[in-house]
Parts: C-alpha cells; structure tokens; sequence
C-alpha cells in the first residue's frame, strides 16, 4: 500500500525537479563554468539578465571566448548589442580574427556595420586574404574595318574593407569591364591589331580605374579568350545597299505611275480634241447647206466636193490594209 509518506516524498521529488529544472533555465551554471575555465569574467546575474532579455546566452559568451582566446578585446555589452540589431555574432567574431591573424585592420563597429549592411564579413574578409577570380561571359565589340571581336577576361579582385558599406558589388565590376572591353576593341583600326596584342584590352581598362566606388579593388585584368565574330561592317553595307534599292525601286514605280497617269491624261486629250474635230466637220454640211440656198456655190461644186470626200475615204481605207502602196492601175 502506498502511505501518506510515500506520497509526500514523491511530491518532493517532482517540486525538486521543476525547481531545479526553471533554476539551471534561468541560471546556465554549466555556460558559466565554461567562461570561467577559459578566464572570461563574466556574473551568473548578467546571465540570468540574458534570460530576461530574451537573448540566448550561448550565442553571447561561446563567441566571447573564442575572442578572448584570439587575443580580442571585445565587450559582452558590444556582442549583446549586436545579437539584439539582429546581427549574426559568431560571424563577426570569426571575421575579427581571420583578420587579427591576417594583420587586417578591423574593427568590432565596422564588422557589426557590414553584418548588418547584409553582407558576409567573413567572406568578405577571406577575400581580402585570397581574392576571388571573376570570369565575365564574351563580350563582344567591333573594330573600325567592321569585324567584330569577342572576348573573355578574367578579373582578380580583392575584397576592399573600407568600401563594404555602400560600395557596389560584383555585378557592377562585370559591367564596367565589360564596357572598357568593347571601347578598346571599339578604337582598335582593325581587328588583327587586337588578335596580336589582346593585353592592350587589359591595360587599357585597367588604366580606367573601374574599382573606384565599389567594393573590390581590381588587381588585374587577364583576357582569356579572344574569337572573331561577324563581319558587321560588311551586313551594314549589305542592308544598306538593300535599303537604297527598295528606295529606287519605289522612286521608279512613283514615275511609271506617273508617266502613266500622263498616258492617260494625253489619250483623254486626243478624245476631246477628236470629239472637237467631228463638232466641227459637223456644221460643214450646214454650211454648205446654207451656201446653196444663198447661191454662193452650184451644184457641179457640191458634186465635185463628194467625190473628192469618197476620193479621199479610198485612200485611207487602202492605206489601212496591209500597209502596202497600191499602184497607179489599181487606183484608176
């Protein structure tokens, strides 16, 4: 049977654990043995007040002595500060060292800056050690004898620490180097110049100075591949010349219509002065008409008249066939 003791001690046991339980929560007792061990002074209270602040305080004092270790002199208020702007700690704390050990000048408030700027201080401090090789895609540019010329650079760059906040980025780089790339190919007489000496690409944009405002510092600029394209000076005068000749094509086809309109309008002239001649040879026979009556002509007149009229329309109408002179006997 279980008696009233029993229940007691087993009371005491769960009350024991809770309060051991919410103590070692709110009083890391190991993380603090921890930093003392390493010889980092720092209060069991100033832990507690961590808790209360909702700051997790292993993502304070593990990067603390990592730094007290390195040699660092860096605060617990400064690292609290800097987790509760929402900064990453550790990384700023790894990125103090690889420069202390590097003899970069860094620091704490200008590694917190670019933490929080976005960028990754870490790196951007391994690239000040090592820097990073960036491959532009081909660029292509046209020399002046109209041969276009495709070329691939590499870019050495180094992380510069003092531009990190504000400076611009890789981006920025390619595209400045991509534009001196196209102007030195651009300015070259022609096209085997820039196959003999493709370092004068490299020297030319390096004289530029494309680093300044950004956040790199260029320290050189390697071409690694030179090809040749189109010939575009050649495709320019091609669609130019096509150019021209539909233009004469259509200046011709404006004076055909023209001419044609012409045409037209001098057949319709002909028809007006034609329908003038016919009025014309209409009021003969009232002329005549009219000179009989008065007596002014006989009729022998009037008959020698017609037959000169019927004369005349067999002349024509032999004429019109054949093409052919008929002869004296025919006519009589």
């Amino acid at each position: 049977m279980i008696t009233g003791s029993t229940v007691t001690l087993i009371i005491v046991i769960v009350l024991a654990f809770v309060v051991l339980s919410v103590f070692f929560t709110f009083f890391p007792i190991t993380l603090w043995i921890s930093a003392l061990a390493a010889g980092v002074k720092i209060s069991i209270f100033t832990l507690v007040g961590m808790r209360l602040r909702r700051v997790i305080p292993s993502r304070i004092v593990n990067p603390l002595i990592k730094a007290h270790k390195a040699g660092l002199e860096v605060s617990i208020n400064q690292l609290e500060s800097h987790y509760l702007a929402g900064g990453n700690v550790d990384r700023v704390v790894n990125a103090l060292i690889a420069a202390h050990r590097a003899n970069i000048e860094l620091t704490f408030e200008r590694a917190a800056a670019i933490d929080l700027a976005g960028r990754d201080v870490l790196e951007a401090v391994q690239m000040s050690v090592n820097p990073k090789v960036i491959e532009t895609p081909f660029i292509a540019g046209v020399a002046m004898n109209g041969i276009e010329v495709k070329a691939k650079a590499r870019i050495t760059v180094r992380a510069n620490i003092d531009r990190l906040v504000g400076g611009a980025g890789e981006e920025t780089i390619v595209a400045r180097v991509g534009e001196g790339i196209i102007s030195t190919i651009g300015s070259s007489v022609s096209h085997e110049r820039v196959l003999e000496n493709p370092d004068l690409i490299s020297q030319t944009v390096l004289a530029k100075g494309l680093d300044s405002g950004t956040a790199f510092e260029i320290l050189s600029i390697d071409i690694a591949d030179v090809d040749i394209g189109k010939n575009i000076g050649a495709e320019l005068q091609t669609e130019q010349a096509e150019a021209d000749k539909k233009i004469a094509q259509a200046k011709a086809e404006e004076r055909r219509a023209m001419a044609v309109a012409s045409e037209q309008e001098m057949k319709a002239k002909v028809v007006e002065m034609r329908s003038k001649v016919v009025e014309a040879e209409a009021a003969v026979p009232l002329a005549m008409a009219e000179a009989l009556r008065e007596g002014n002509i006989g009729v022998m007149d009037y008959m020698n008249y017609n037959n000169i009229k019927a004369d005349t329309g067999m002349r024509d109408s032999i004429s019109k066939v054949g093409g052919e002179k008929p002869s004296t006997d025919e006519l009589k």
